[in-house]
């Protein structure tokens, strides 16, 4: 009985191209071939093009999966992180992406929906489900401390910002020398005392930034000012900055971040307080825009390029030791002098008397 076409045709099946059908194809040996599509050095590049054109005419993509169990490794950082709202956070995690690159590897992003233990503890469970070799930790780490929150074992990991460094590898700017450089910047132009535009108070940076401003003014035997907290944005800053502009003694401000700062400047020149004639600001973080700002603002500038790499080479440095050692590695900063600070304004006459 005749039961038609169908019943006489045998599943099509694509047959995969393989390493050796590149390397007949390029006339070179399967071991130039998987050099190539590892991205190793050491090939003549009029080799690597051979090879690369004859991957693209077969329609030849690597077997990541298959090299990764070969090797034992999958070549994948994986990066937790609570926000991608701040400067900070962004322009570190970039640094990151860019130094993985390099070094031949991936990122894979797990972002934490709110700043909780649980929803912590749901990342790295996730984490230890993904194929990754190592992770970078961008989070306060009190979010660590809960007994709840498990690392995947086996898998190495590096904090940025965080006064973990008993317990982990940690990368973090200086953030006290940065905060104290602003400070007795603003004392040496002759200022009596500094205000503070205080970050949140869950957040290590802001927390020692503030602690940092407040010693810099005891130490050097000043009043120290009632401090203000935001958020760090604009609007908080802005919001600050209504308040100082009515403080006739305040003629100095030290912000904890760029954002916060510029919201700063706008709300005292909406309220006609001069900078820096009449008050000085300093900034931290020296974002792109920091130099187009009116005034352009001194700031204190951090190098999230620089703790990028380093938070990548500590997690790649364990990986080749199988070892981790706690610390805390400091990356510099450096105050960058702009038009936005200056001396403080001369004491105003009254019937010949300073008042």
């Amino acid at each position: 009985m005749d039961e038609g076409p169908a019943a006489e045709q045998a599943p099509h099946r694509v047959k995969r191209v393989s390493m050796a059908d590149v390397a007949r194809l390029a006339g070179v040996s399967s071991q130039t071939v998987s050099r190539v599509s590892n991205g190793h050095a050491g090939v003549v590049p009029d080799t690597r093009e051979q090879v690369l054109e004859a991957m693209r005419e077969l329609g030849y993509r690597p077997n990541s999966a298959a090299r990764a169990l070969k090797r034992g490794e999958f070549r994948t950082i994986g990066v937790v992180l609570f926000t991608l709202s701040t400067t900070g956070n962004v322009r570190t995690l970039e640094a990151i992406a860019s130094s993985a690159a390099e070094e031949g590897y991936a990122i894979t992003l797990l972002p934490v929906a709110a700043p909780t233990h649980d929803e912590v503890r749901g990342a790295f469970t996730r984490l230890g489900e993904l194929a990754v070799d190592a992770f970078i930790v961008i989070m306060e780490v009190h979010l660590l401390d809960a007994a709840t929150v498990a690392l995947p074992p086996g898998v190495q990991v590096a904090v940025a910002d965080s006064n973990a460094g008993d317990r982990y590898s940690v990368v973090d700017t200086d953030q006290a020398g940065g905060a104290g450089t602003a400070v007795r910047h603003l004392l040496d132009l002759g200022h009596r005392t500094v205000w503070h535009l205080a970050g949140p108070e869950e957040s290590f940076a802001a927390q020692r930034r503030a602690d940092t401003w407040r010693a810099a003014l005891t130490d050097a035997g000043r009043p120290v000012p009632p401090m203000i907290r935001g958020d760090w944005s604009a609007d908080s800053g802005y919001r600050a900055g209504l308040r100082l502009a009515e403080e006739p003694d305040c003629t100095a401000v030290f912000a904890a971040n760029d954002q916060m700062a510029l919201g700063l400047l706008s709300a005292l020149h909406e309220k006609g307080r001069a900078v820096p004639e009449e008050v000085s600001v300093v900034g931290f973080d020296d974002i792109p825009e920091a130099g187009s700002f009116l005034p352009p603002l001194t700031t204190v500038h951090q190098d999230f390029a620089e703790v990028g790499r380093r938070l990548v080479q500590g997690v790649l440095r364990q990986l080749r030791t199988e070892s981790a050692e706690p610390g805390t590695t400091l990356v510099p900063t450096r105050l960058v002098e702009r038009a936005s600070t200056a001396p403080p304004p001369a004491p105003r006459q009254r019937s010949g008397k300073a008042v």
